[in-house]
């Protein structure tokens, strides 16, 4: 199916950006993982909107990565590599949600941060940064439900359990009278239908919608999680100790630490399948929030992106979560779902031939948006390939996490001390024990990705080159095979060019001493124009 339509359009579109946190591309049914969890996206898909099959973040956790897709610029290029370090306004880090400002858009923001610092706050880039009060409680029939990250929960079991660490809490039930499980998700996704059917009209929207779920502990509400009960489960990565041990070591010691090795598969099934009811959750607020923007009518003219931070592990590996430092296509491969404006021709389908990164988004708002950031970046907008699925885009897609050994700022040890004298309750303990006290494991690392082949450097321990083709589960580490030199040598050539070409970036604005050398010249001199 073909929409035509060769005109731009005469005004801004609108902007919804639905951004689930820690959602892996493969749980996608369109992606032939045969899962039946995302039926709207899937539906989407097939008749509206094109989805980019090979999406990489940038970053596999969830500040780096957001500081990515909310300018347009990699990790290395202002030193965002730690969940800690979030962009400062003060210091002239514009980010997307500020540029749309600019260029006249009303923006909404419901849900979490993790892009500006906690002292400037969404607040100062949004004109309403969403906060239920008692009455929206009241018009939803729930009360408000807490976002299950507490420490001492019992669902986690006794410390030094096979379940302390696993971030598996299953089934959560409603009160009688709820309406719904109201915990920050839901609360935003119904603000923001609510602020969509009651929306200004005299200014273009952008609303952005940061939810947590996918995001464990994986725990989702009955209907969901009978919903997933029977859904088809794909093949779990399990690697032999022989691959272990070619594997990362930040891996292997999460692996260790988390404890759970000797779990059965009929356990892993379980915790996967409540993974994949929290995906069919996150479905379901999709399909609401479109059905809003329908009532409203502002569909048509609505520019709609569907994207994830980062992926998980669920399983995979024998390990859940993920990490600043491992590169497996489960944490570092997004789902990418853009359905257009209507006056912007799309050719519905899988774009599976092409890489993409998540600063192809920002590029894509950008230009449907016609907003200069004022300063240059590296996405690449998708509108062409929206509309002709020849259109080439990119041949690589990169992703970079770690420390030196002397950054210890980038170890995030801070987060062992939010639980006083005992760092070892905190569910992310397992991680960031190693971040702060391994920095050869937590060694700067960074990611090329084609559609055939992966290669990882790291400033220490083994590196990686993994043949997507013939092992798709990354399981056999051939970075010394002969066979595979030739393309090691492309892809080790490939990312020398990309650090090249994004090592940093100058300001547009240049120095005001040469506007002083040059207002002391004659007139005659100043006429050539270098004064501007």
């Amino acid at each position: 199916m073909k929409i035509e339509n060769t005109e731009m359009p005469d005004k801004k579109p609108h902007i919804l950006l639905f951004n689930p946190d820690q959602m892996r591309a493969d749980i996608m049914g369109h992606l032939g993982s045969g899962s039946t969890v995302t039926p709207f996206i899937d539906s989407l898909v097939e008749n509206e909107a094109v989805s980019y099959a090979n999406t990489c973040c940038q970053a596999p956790v969830c500040t780096p990565s957001r500081c990515s897709f909310a300018t347009g610029l990699y990790p290395h290029v202002n030193g965002h590599r730690s969940l800690h370090h979030m962009l400062h306004a003060e210091r002239g880090e514009k980010n997307m949600f500020q540029v749309l400002r600019e260029n006249g858009y009303f923006v909404w923001w419901g849900g979490k941060n993790d892009i500006v610092t906690a002292d400037a706050g969404p607040e100062a880039f949004c004109d309403i940064h969403f906060r239920p009060d008692d009455a929206f409680f009241e018009r939803h029939h729930s009360r408000p439900r807490d976002d299950n990250h507490s420490a001492g929960e019992s669902w986690r079991g006794k410390p030094c359990s096979d379940t302390f660490y696993s971030f598996f809490r299953g089934e959560l039930k409603k009160g009688n009278q709820d309406r719904y499980y109201l915990d920050s998700d839901w609360q935003n996704v119904l603000g923001a239908i609510e602020f969509i059917e009651n929306a200004p009209t005299d200014r273009p929207l952008c609303i952005y919608l940061p939810i947590l779920y996918p995001h464990p502990p994986y725990g989702v509400e009955t209907e969901f999680f009978e919903a997933s009960a029977n859904a088809p489960l794909p093949p779990r990565r399990h690697a032999s100790e022989e691959q272990l041990s070619r594997k990362p070591d930040m891996l292997r010691q999460i692996r260790k630490a988390q404890r759970l090795e000797g779990w059965t598969e009929e356990r892993w099934d379980a915790l996967r399948r409540t993974y994949l009811g929290m995906v069919a959750r996150v479905d379901r607020q999709f399909e609401l929030l479109m059905a809003a923007l329908k009532r409203a009518g502002i569909y048509d003219d609505t520019a709609v992106f569907m994207f994830s931070d980062h992926g998980d592990y669920t399983g995979d590996y024998e390990v859940v979560e993920k990490s600043q430092t491992t590169m497996e296509d489960p944490i570092v491969r997004v789902p990418l779902v853009v359905k257009p404006p209507k006056q912007i021709p799309v050719t519905p389908g899988v774009r599976d031939h092409v890489m993409a990164e998540l600063i192809d988004m920002t590029a894509t708002v950008f230009d449907l948006a016609n907003a200069d950031p004022g300063y240059d970046h590296f996405g690449r907008t998708l509108t062409p390939s929206l509309a002709d699925p020849a259109i080439p885009h990119r041949q690589y897609a990169f992703c970079e996490g770690g420390r030196r050994p002397d950054e210890m700022q980038v170890s995030e040890q801070e987060s062992l001390l939010q639980f006083g004298s005992d760092p070892t309750e905190g569910l992310y303990f397992p991680r960031i024990n190693i971040q702060v006290n391994d920095a050869r494991a937590h060694a700067r690392t960074v990611m090329i990705r084609s559609l055939t082949h992966k290669y990882i450097r790291r400033m220490s321990g083994e590196d990686e080159f993994y043949d997507l083709r013939a092992d798709p589960m990354e399981l056999a580490n051939r970075i010394d095979d002969p066979a595979l030199a030739t393309e090691l040598a492309r892809h080790k050539d490939a990312l020398l060019g990309w650090y090249l070409e994004t090592s940093d970036i100058v300001p547009r604005k240049t120095d005001s001493r040469w506007k002083t050398k040059i207002d002391e010249r004659s007139p005659a001199a100043k006429a050539t124009g270098l004064e501007s």
